[in-house]
């Protein structure tokens, strides 16, 4: 028992007369462009949790091998 075509064109007529024909592509501009900002700025810190963790991986590593005393080999 889901939304049929009919209710949807009610909900789109009652959207027209609320903000008007020429109201709604700036909306969906407005809305457009909020969403694509909001990818760019997950993105972003994505790659800046992602550049962290190999920064502590490297940090790490680098530890591990200061750490360890000198081995010469045995000829």
């Amino acid at each position: 028992m889901g939304i049929g075509w009919q209710q949807l064109l009610i909900i789109l007529l009652i959207i027209i007369v609320l903000f008007g024909a020429k109201k709604i592509p700036d909306l969906a501009k407005g809305l457009g462009s909020g969403i694509k900002n909001f990818k760019k700025a997950v993105k972003e810190d994505d790659e800046e949790v992602a550049q962290n963790t190999k920064i502590e991986q490297d940090k790490a590593t680098t530890a591990q091998t200061d750490s360890k005393p000198n081995e010469t080999a045995k000829v």
